[in-house]
């Protein structure tokens, strides 16, 4: 350290806790509101500046040799606490802000002492300087990909690699950081040994993000070339029920010359009351007929009705209650991962539970900017959960993770629990979608 005043501790502790905690707010989402979480964090980052201050000032000694490395619980507990999820990844994050620290830092104090002759004010330039390019730098170039990319560093970053990461970012700042027996003695090898060891730290972080990234995205792709070919699957299914429809339709066309025939030999007769008797029965036949209409949305129509008449095919009983628009701000592939996944995963549970009269219930309503998607259907009794997800005598469920997957892409939730002999799978969406009209009931058995 290059020394100074309260005053000056006081300006160089808060420029220190301001990069960290913004550099942690910019690779976060926050469990509160944003206007909540920034007040919480100004408020915060002024009370650890004038503590961190007051221990400079009763003892410098101790806070040369311990401060920096204090700030890493000290800030770390707050932003983890502030921090709408804690894992390894936000480890991870509490580590690349203290490299960032540990940067600015090494930048103020060895630019001043090389070319200002140790000058403070001097060394809080090149603080200030650094501090903004590196905030700068994330907003505009990580930030946004960091914050897509979340999905994909969780399932292609385990453990092991995340520690070696972490390990290597932690190794690299504590040696920098790590008070030299003279502390006036400055010596320009070892500037540039630090130098040399602070640039390949961030360079191997920066590109192994990017690897996890593009690892992530390849993975993203394959989860969505099954989904083509699942899609496929029901486009041949809803190409046979076309087929099918064509079929009902040149019999209608074919009976429909019959009725003409009969309501005409009524009128000529006279007889009043049996034609009406007959139209009130052709009336409800053709009422029967329209209960196969599930919904407005094309996507939920074809895939809840194949499903449905997969389902009766295997003497299951299906409840239908779909409460949506025609136009919803969700892929038609991604419908087909969650709604296809989960009345296939309740038609093998409806199956493998050997009921003497299975059924599935199946629910799909929007309200306002949600979708709430929920599938009961009768299951065994050896359904075991591993971390809230179900797990099969044959391992995970089938779709449960391109359901995730999926769920992830539109930021929302799922829930698997297990009630009596019925197994519930929920699922809520974030969207934009029109108002919703009135709902539509269908039963098939």
């Amino acid at each position: 350290m290059l020394g100074g005043t309260f005053w000056i501790a006081l300006l160089r502790n808060s420029m220190g806790a301001g990069l960290m905690m913004a550099v942690y707010l910019l690779l976060d989402t926050p469990k509160y509101t944003m206007k909540k979480t920034i007040g919480c964090y100004i408020g915060f980052w002024f009370l650890s500046s004038v503590v961190f201050s007051v221990w400079f000032w009763i003892d410098v000694a101790s806070f040369v040799r311990f401060a920096g490395i204090a700030s890493v619980p000290v800030i770390g507990i707050f932003c983890i606490f502030m921090s709408g999820a804690f894992d390894y990844l936000s480890i991870y994050k509490l580590a690349l802000c203290f490299y960032m620290l540990t940067v600015t830092v090494f930048c103020g104090i060895d630019a001043a002492r090389l070319w200002f002759h140790g000058n403070l004010w001097a060394d809080i330039l090149v603080r200030g300087c650094v501090i903004g390019g590196i905030v700068c730098f994330i907003a505009k170039k990580i930030r946004l990909s960091f914050l897509e990319g979340t999905n994909f560093l969780h399932e292609t970053m385990d453990l092991f690699s995340s520690v070696t990461l972490v390990t290597s970012l932690m190794v690299v700042a504590i040696i920098t950081f790590w008070p030299v027996p003279d502390p006036n003695v400055f010596s320009i090898p070892n500037t540039i040994r630090k130098a040399l060891m602070l640039f390949m730290a961030g360079i191997i972080q920066y590109m192994a993000f990017h690897l996890y990234l593009h690892l992530g995205i390849e993975q993203r792709y394959e989860a969505e070339k099954e989904l083509l070919k699942m899609n496929e699957q029901l486009l041949r299914h809803q190409l046979e029920l076309v087929k099918e429809s064509a079929k009902e339709t040149a019999r209608i066309r074919h009976d429909a010359r019959h009725h003409r025939l009969l309501i005409e030999e009524y009128i000529k007769n006279g007889e009043t009351d049996q034609l009406l008797s007959y139209v009130k029965q052709y009336e409800e036949d053709i009422s029967s007929g329209a209960d196969g209409l599930i919904c407005s949305n094309e996507a939920i129509q074809n895939i809840l009705s194949i499903y449905a008449r997969r389902s009766a095919k295997e003497n299951i009983e299906v409840s239908l209650n779909v409460n949506v628009t025609q136009d919803i701000a969700i892929r038609d592939i991604d419908l087909v991962a969650i709604l296809a996944n989960l009345f296939e995963n309740a038609i093998h549970g409806c199956i493998a539970s050997k009921a003497p009269q299975p059924i599935i219930q199946v629910s799909v309503v929007q309200k306002k900017s949600k979708l709430v998607i929920q599938c009961k259907n009768t299951c065994s009794n050896n359904i075991k959960f591993h971390k809230g997800l179900p797990k099969s005598s044959t391992g995970e469920g089938i779709g449960i993770s391109s359901i995730i997957k999926t769920v992830a892409y539109y930021s929302g939730e799922t829930d698997f629990v297990l009630d009596g002999n019925m197994f519930v799978a929920r699922v809520l969406l974030n969207l934009s979608i029109l108002p919703p009209p009135k709902p539509k009931k269908a039963i098939f058995r």
